[in-house]
């Protein structure tokens, strides 16, 4: 697929490019980024380098994951990064249509609201462009911060995942959740029956 960029109110999702590798590791030397996520710890400038370099354009170019910087619109400061992983085989194109998503948000820009209405961003991109059905999230048990953002771009929290997390060669739980294009009033194209039988969906 072709990189593309998303908009917000205050906010600019663009395609990280390599002059964008020196924000990106300033920012990965917070310890709480690779404390909760995959990022490496020490981040290095080769680290940033690699990522923006290789991993970010072999993602789009593979259809395997959408990486966006996530920037202010005013004064282009880094706020977050944030990926979309797809799910299966068969890819968004094939019948499963499920996807990830994963970020970070710079310390200097936590609680502001950045890195949810980032999250709208790509997860309505998610179900309009890509005719993805179901998104998932996922963060080792006791990750607040990444929780309330989640809930607030509208996942619905279905629980702890046991040992899904590998984390300084121990496994960790993990709180999960979802967002369903129903849940934003969108229509799936896979007709979707809750258990029990005739529930809310």
């Amino acid at each position: 697929m072709e990189p593309i960029t998303l908009t917000t109110e205050r906010l600019l999702l663009r395609p990280l490019a390599p002059d964008d590798a020196e924000a990106l590791y300033v920012a990965c030397q917070d310890p709480d980024i690779p404390r909760w996520t995959a990022v490496p710890s020490p981040y290095t400038h080769e680290n940033a380098a690699d990522f923006v370099g290789r991993i970010c354009p072999e993602g789009w170019r593979d259809d395997t994951m959408y990486n966006f910087g996530v920037f202010t619109a005013d004064g282009g400061a880094l706020v977050s990064s944030m990926g979309l992983l797809r799910f299966g085989a068969s890819g968004l194109a094939g019948p499963e249509r499920q996807a990830e998503l994963g970020y970070w948000t710079a310390k200097d820009k936590r609680r502001k609201g950045y890195t949810a209405e980032a999250g709208r961003a790509v997860c309505a991109w998610a179900f309009d462009a890509l005719g993805v059905e179901r998104i998932e999230w996922y963060a080792e048990a006791g990750n607040d911060g990444s929780r309330a953002v989640a809930r607030s771009v509208g996942f619905v929290m279905e629980g702890t995942v046991r040992s899904k997390i590998l984390y300084a060669g121990t496994r960790r739980d993990a709180w999960s959740g979802s967002l369903l294009p129903t849940d934003w009033d969108r229509e799936g194209k896979t007709p979707y029956e809750p258990y029990p039988p005739g529930a809310a969906a």
